[in-house]
């Protein structure tokens, strides 16, 4: 698809699917820690403690389920799959809405738009904040893509969660993101059985329960393995999008996960984060 068509295809989409986000946030030039569930994240958390009691942090997907998320408190945490919100909940969907009963501190929860009247939401503690962002997938011209991202009706093709983390982040006002957890070595535990059938295991920082495997074997069912190294290429390009926009309004976007497979961002060492 050339870039004109490109173009006009995100245009439609912001119309019939963007809804109006929540406002952007103000807080010029401070560092956000994201931490993605991947297993490095273990090893983060328990070496390197001091660091992220240091710094904002941002939380993603199943963490509230565990005990790390209310030891470290975060003061955001975002949700982008629909699963989250379905009327029908697995036993891990209870516990991580569970969970948020439980959180007794300031924080904000990121919802996307199209959630926005979730029966999910109601009854949450007074102290959580809910915001809303768009998931609407937008390319083409560059600059058309960075102004529908600066007004958050738009973001580079969410294929991770770990994408409208940092895109929030940015949005929030934050001058530099530092990423956890964001190992993405998902090809390193892919293969294809005597059935011919695509085995995936994505190993996290906590153990899975026996659900959450049948979760995500249910969801592999019926994929062949081309359409997932495909939704790859799809994720690990989207990077070098929010990286364009990241350096367009002045944000650094920082690595520290050992072993990533994004290569969009410089790397850093997160002990040298302790220094500052």
């Amino acid at each position: 698809m050339s870039e004109a068509a490109s173009t006009m295809a995100s245009l439609l989409k912001v119309a019939l699917m963007s809804k109006a986000p929540s406002r952007a946030g103000r807080r010029t030039g401070e560092t956000l820690l994201v931490l993605g569930n991947g297993p490095s994240l273990r090893t983060a958390i328990d070496e390197h403690a001091a660091v992220l009691g240091s710094y904002a942090l941002m939380s993603v997907n199943f963490a509230p389920i565990t005990p790390d998320f209310f030891a470290l408190r975060p003061r955001m945490h975002i949700l982008a799959d629909g699963g989250f919100f379905a009327a029908e909940r697995d036993a891990n969907m209870q516990k991580l809405w569970d969970s948020f009963q439980r959180v007794d501190w300031d924080m904000t929860l990121y919802v996307p738009t199209r959630y926005r009247r979730s029966p999910s939401l109601t009854g949450l503690p007074a102290n959580i904040e809910v915001k809303f962002y768009n998931l609407t997938p937008v390319e083409g011209n560059r600059t058309v893509s960075r102004l529908l991202y600066s007004k958050g009706l738009g973001m580079p093709r969410p294929r991770n969660v770990m994408i409208p983390a940092i895109m929030t982040g940015i949005r929030e006002g934050f001058g530099r993101i530092v990423l956890l957890g964001a190992d993405h070595s998902w090809s390193r535990t892919l293969w294809v059985n005597d059935d011919n059938r695509v085995v995936t295991v994505q190993p996290h920082f906590y153990k899975d329960n026996d659900k959450e495997k049948e979760r995500v074997e249910s969801l592999y069912k019926g994929i062949r393995l081309h359409q997932i190294y495909e939704s790859f290429a799809i994720a690990f390009r989207s990077y070098f999008g929010v990286k364009d926009f990241a350096e367009s309004r002045g944000v650094e976007i920082l690595n520290a996960t050992p072993g990533s497979f994004i290569d969009a961002f410089p790397r850093i060492d997160l002990a040298s984060l302790q220094k500052e």
